[in-house]
């Protein structure tokens, strides 16, 4: 029995984790303990998710909060380093791209550990990004790469990846998203917020160069305001958003609804029912694409660019004109079927993940080549 400890701190982590965990954690080849850092640590940022994803509770909660970037990191180094001291597992796992998964794949390394990095290879080529710094900081030091879309195979041969190590999986995220729809059709969020289908939008905003630069930020409120004129504007808030928006004195206009963090269930019903989402989150870009609803990112770049070339999604960055042209597109033409599908993103990636690591831990080609005939592509 292989001994994987798999680690998430955020919310983009938690739907990632929960299909893996339904995977593994049943499976007499391997015994894991999922480690939380409490990146995320508010009961809307958290415990809403581990309820709705039914996740297990985590074998250990680090708490280490909020803070600065470097603080942050810091802290759960400090404080993850004590965890593989008295437990060394056979195998780390890391997943997505935020401080907790950087941190951890450093103290991994550092004492000479196995390291797995979930979505790994995904780049927007913009050093600006702390997402960016995270992930090529990470899969500098991973030795399995489990990729989401053909181009994170891609960047990470040109990076000079032994492609004998990279195993194209799919993507984590959609496998929670087809698990749980049905269950999120029967939120009962529309009714409690006296919506219909596709007759709003919703909005998400928390990357530090759209609410943590005041004029971007108020362009991006303005343009909101605009169409809120138009058609109902549903914005479930990040903490940090709220902070900025207040310090500003930008309230909601007519149309606009301010909402708290919702539960993923809640989510994804209002994204799956929505005319559009405004976005500048990364795994919204992937959501939207596999459920065809139209994305606008409010954003210069993406590091999924599959969900520009076979998705719903578009890049308008925070120019107001664009965003509004854009938006009028959307508005004027008529529910868009869904999409053509993206190789692999199909609600099977954690099962290749879990045949993947047989694979590795036993050496055994037969085991690569059964991963290869259920769907899975080995150093592709």
């Amino acid at each position: 029995m292989r001994r994987i400890m798999l680690v998430a701190g955020a919310r983009p982590n938690f739907m990632k984790v929960a299909p893996l965990m339904r995977e593994l954690r049943p499976h007499p080849d391997f015994e894991v303990r999922l480690i939380h850092t409490g990146q995320h640590f508010s009961p809307e940022m958290s415990d809403l998710f581990f309820r709705d994803l039914g996740l297990p509770e985590p074998d250990l909660n680090l708490e280490v909060g909020g803070g600065s970037h470097a603080r942050q990191t810091a802290e759960i180094m400090v404080r993850f380093e004590q965890v593989l001291e008295n437990d060394r597992p056979d195998l780390v796992c890391v997943v997505g791209d935020v401080n907790s998964t950087v941190a951890c794949a450093l103290v991994a390394k550092k004492l000479g550990m196995l390291l797995a990095h979930i979505e790994a290879g995904l780049r927007s080529f913009d050093r600006g990004m702390p997402e960016e710094i995270n992930r090529l900081a990470t899969d500098a030091l991973t030795d399995l790469f489990f990729t989401t879309e053909e181009s994170g195979t891609m960047n990470l041969l040109r990076e000079g990846v032994p492609p004998e190590k990279i195993y194209f999986v799919g993507n984590l995220m959609i496998d929670s998203l087809r698990h749980h729809l049905d269950a999120a059709r029967r939120s009962g969020i529309l009714d409690e917020l006296g919506l219909g289908l596709q007759d709003y939008i919703l909005v998400t905003l928390h990357r530090p160069s759209n609410v943590d630069e005041p004029q971007v930020l108020r362009r991006l409120w303005w343009v909101l305001s605009k169409i809120a004129v138009e058609i109902p504007v549903i914005f479930p808030i990040h903490p940090r958003t709220r902070a900025r928006l207040e310090n500003l004195q930008l309230t909601a206009v007519a149309g606009m609804r301010l909402l708290p963090p919702l539960g993923y269930l809640d989510f994804l019903q209002l994204m799956s029912s929505a005319k559009a989402v405004l976005t500048d989150s990364g795994g919204i870009q992937e959501e939207t694409t596999a459920l065809g609803v139209p994305c606008l990112t409010l954003r210069e770049n993406t590091e999924r660019p599959v969900t520009l070339s076979l998705g719903t999604n578009r890049l308008v960055g925070a120019n107001p004109e664009n965003i509004l042209s854009a938006w009028r597109e959307i508005r004027s033409r008529p529910a868009i079927s869904p999409t053509p599908s993206v190789p692999l993103w199909d609600g099977r990636a954690a099962a290749r993940v879990r045949e993947a690591l047989q694979g590795f831990f036993n050496r055994d080609d037969t085991a690569d080549r059964h991963y290869a005939a259920a769907g899975g592509q080995v150093g592709k």
